[in-house]
């Protein structure tokens, strides 16, 4: 008996807490109890830790399980909840195969969703464990007994609680600076316990062979020498997204940890509504935030820009699409309305997509270009002014790539195409930029190299996520499947959307299989060498541009010198607003005269080449040939 409560079953424990399977005569009902695994020293103590369960059981939360009652008995403080409300995730486990990785991921989104809403009030768990999460009938999960533990820093490095009062623990509630700073700490634990909480619902296994959470804690590097990353012997397959989510939430650098329930909980709501293909995550937050804010904003002037340029006589239409090339928001416009599945289905037969700029002025025409500029987003759309000059530099840097490739393609290509290419191979990149700032920052910080606070002098940096993890672990899709998403929204087609896809870095780079791969390969290598070039530091930039030549030297022909050259031709071409340099000295502006065609190779006869990617002149669509041949 503890008071009036029988005591029937211990469903869990912890260095902290423990919770007890107890009828309640007073209300003919079982109910769990929590209590702290110490007794209160004096009545000082136990006010302290009444006043702070009390001030947690307030919060009202469909994941934060209400409390019936809290009290005292025999000298130890309790809190009581309704046991109707489902069994503790100790329990489920004992009763059930490993839960599939859709299911477990929902539960930790519940409980954070849960933890989040008492972070925001001023609250926080300090003990999340397996009896900590109770799981009703239907898979809904409610958070158990805020606040009911030890605090977080009366348990020892080696995961022992000491005995002490817990005054601390209400100081940590009152809106005082060093209050506010233990808050956060014990908010930032229930976090990384919702992690390591998070591997053991993946692998079917405890962490660490050690069931009592707060141990794993403390048994993780820096506090410990234990490292905890996802196995890749799973009960159920584990994609990269979620592995990549996981990993960061027991990440050895605490600076890449989750340190807030919400950053966590978005990361996970995205790989699992993109999982469940549901129309939910990230990719629908950004699909439908494309009819209110568009996909770029549009730079200033061009709408005037664009009615002068349309007014003068005379004017070339490679004279306008140069000059509509300088604005992305605009090309990317004018290419997803003529790729639409409506004007698709106006074309002729078996046409591609379109992927020059003189072939959208010539199916719009001249109004059609002035509405689709006039319908932009004038800039810098909703962004603030740090935003607007992040997402600066991300164009530039994407126009740098697209003149690098224009440099670097082979003989016979389309300078706008590969452009182009090149431009939508960093779409992913620009509307994350956009669309989610925040997200976007994040991920450039996770992929920053840190130096350990206790390195040696001369050791080598801490080495930061690739772009591909961060990303995961920050909206939960890869920021190059985000791009994908949209343009085939758009209206791309499979040839455009194999061409955007850049080649992953560590795979080997074969022979192109057509026209559509080697464009694919020149715009990866020009987008590879301007991320070297704009992030690595001087001492191991040669080194990187030096393997960029050597992955690509069988398709391009290119040395380092080479790469090292189209480099400073595409910043020039930045400056001068648009032309570019080939590797053999000549001012190439982007023309009409300029044909697609196959690398030179054996006498064979030519080909036609698809529609996609042919170089239309001003008179297309008025009965000429539908492509130039070689």
């Amino acid at each position: 008996m503890f008071g009036r409560f029988e005591l029937r079953k211990l469903l869990g424990k912890s260095t902290a807490s423990m919770a007890w399977l107890a009828f309640d005569p007073r209300l003919a009902q079982e109910v769990m109890l929590t209590l702290p695994r110490v007794q209160p020293q004096d009545a000082s103590a136990t006010q302290a830790w009444l006043h702070e369960v009390r001030l947690a059981a307030r919060l009202d939360h469909p994941r934060l399980a209400p409390a019936l009652e809290v009290g005292v008995e025999a000298h130890w403080p309790f809190v009581s909840v309704d046991r109707t409300l489902g069994v503790t995730l100790g329990e489920w486990l004992a009763d059930h195969a490993a839960a599939a990785p859709l299911e477990g991921v929902g539960w930790i989104c519940q409980a954070l969703e849960g933890l989040a809403f008492a972070h925001e009030a001023g609250c926080a768990h300090r003990d999340l464990q397996l009896h900590s999460l109770l799981i009703g009938e239907h898979g809904n999960v409610r958070v158990v007994a805020l606040g009911a533990a030890l605090n977080a820093s009366d348990v020892g490095g080696d995961g022992v609680a000491a005995v002490r009062p817990l005054a601390s623990s209400v100081a940590s509630m009152l809106p005082a600076t060093p209050g506010l700073k233990e808050q956060r700490d014990a908010g930032a634990r229930d976090v990384l316990s919702c992690g390591v909480l998070l591997h053991r619902l993946l692998t079917g296994q405890p962490v660490l062979d050690e069931v009592d959470v707060t141990k794993v804690v403390a048994r993780m590097v820096p506090r410990g020498r234990d490292i905890v990353r996802l196995p890749w012997t799973t009960p159920h397959l584990i994609g990269e997204g979620l592995r990549a989510i996981a990993n960061r939430c027991t990440a050895t650098q605490e600076r890449q940890r989750y340190l807030n329930a919400r950053t966590l909980l978005r990361a996970l709501t995205g790989w699992r509504d993109a999982e469940s293909q549901d129309g939910g995550g990230a990719l629908a937050l950004l699909i439908d935030r494309l009819s209110s804010v568009g996909h770029l904003p549009a730079l200033p002037g061009v709408g005037a820009r664009v009615t002068r340029l349309s007014r003068k006589e005379g004017q070339r239409t490679d004279e306008m699409a140069e000059q509509i090339l300088q604005d992305m928001a605009l090309s990317f416009e004018l290419l997803r309305q003529v790729n639409s599945a409506q004007v698709q289905g106006t074309q002729i037969a078996g046409n591609g997509p379109v992927l020059t700029i003189r072939r959208c002025i010539a199916l719009m025409g001249l109004d059609g270009v002035r509405h689709a500029a006039s319908a932009l987003r004038a800039w810098p759309g909703p962004l603030s002014d740090a935003g607007a000059a992040a997402l600066t530099g991300c164009m530039e840097r994407a126009r740098w790539a697209g003149h690098v490739a224009q440099a670097l393609r082979p003989a016979g290509y389309d300078a706008e195409v590969i452009y182009l290419v090149a431009l939508l191979q960093n779409l992913g990149r620009l509307l994350v930029q956009y669309h989610f700032p925040e997200e976007a920052e994040q991920t450039r910080q996770l992929m920053l190299p840190a130096r350990s606070p206790d390195a040696a002098a001369g050791a080598p940096d801490l080495p930061g996520l690739s772009e591909e993890s961060a990303s995961f672990a920050v909206l939960g899709v890869n920021t190059e499947e985000v791009g994908a998403a949209v343009a085939r929204h758009w209206g791309l087609g499979d040839e455009v959307l194999h061409m955007i896809r850049r080649l992953h870095k560590g795979a080997p780079v074969r022979m192109p299989d057509g026209d559509g791969d080697r464009l694919r390969a020149t715009a990866s290598a020009a987008n590879e060498a301007v991320d070297a070039a704009s992030s690595l530091p001087p001492a191991r930039l040669v080194p990187a541009l030096t393997l960029v030549s050597q992955r690509y030297a069988r398709i391009l022909n290119a040395s380092l010198r080479d790469v090292q050259d189209a480099l400073d031709q595409g910043k020039r071409a930045l400056r001068r607003g648009g032309r570019v340099v080939d590797a053999g000295g000549r001012e190439d502006a982007i023309s009409d005269a300029t044909l697609v065609s196959a690398p030179p190779g054996p006498k064979t006869q030519p080909k036609p080449l698809p529609m996609a990617l042919n170089s239309r002149s001003d008179q297309a669509g008025r009965g000429d040939e539908p492509y130039p041949r070689h």
